[in-house]
């Protein structure tokens, strides 16, 4: 779903009916969006774990300014990406949409953990991704098992992460409280 029939950027949040721990009260930055599959980061599992506790890089980070890392989800946890509210000015960082950009670069990394930002700025370092095969979003979206809503930085970057979900939902006008429960995906 190229062009115009793509979906992405949007978010997509989970029904109070998903019951997959990976998802359940997710909201998930759709990234990409095309007939053979999708791809997005979960933005709202905070970890306590520093990036500098895990990540290695020679030589080490001249500063530690704080950034901690999240989940982005289930697939390839190994994997690591950087999603930034603003544009790095690097090699291998691209706009996803709406002033955000991915970037999996260990330079992109380096400059981020020796700025000044922090958790305070509009950055994320994030490990695994959620992932759809060509059709299954298509298909979770027709069982209602996700709503879809506007993409935010504000939301993303400057909400609580556990109040996230319960935001973005609100953000359409909904009570999260009112949802209806149903089937959905398991």
């Amino acid at each position: 779903m190229i062009g115009e029939d793509s979906l992405a950027p949007t978010l997509l949040l989970a029904m109070p009916q998903m019951q997959d721990p990976n998802f359940a009260r997710s909201v998930v930055l759709l990234c990409r969006h095309e007939d053979d599959g999708a791809m997005g980061l979960i933005v709202n599992r905070r970890t306590d774990t520093r990036v500098t506790s895990i990540a290695v890089l020679d030589p080490p980070p001249a500063r530690d300014n704080g950034l901690e890392v999240w989940i982005g989800g289930p697939v390839d946890p190994q994997r690591a990406w950087l999603l930034l509210g603003y544009d790095p000015g690097t090699r291998g960082s691209f706009e996803v949409g709406h002033g955000l950009y991915l970037s999996a670069s260990a330079g992109t990394l380096r400059q981020v953990i020796e700025s000044e930002g922090g958790e305070t700025a509009a950055q994320r370092f994030l490990l695994g991704y959620a992932g759809w095969g060509g059709g299954q979003l298509e298909s979770e979206l027709a069982a209602s098992a996700w709503l879809t809503a506007d993409v935010s930085k504000s939301l993303i970057f400057e909400t609580p992460a556990d109040e996230m979900w319960q935001a973005a939902i609100r953000s359409l006008g909904i009570d999260p409280y009112a949802l209806q429960m149903g089937s959905g995906v398991h």
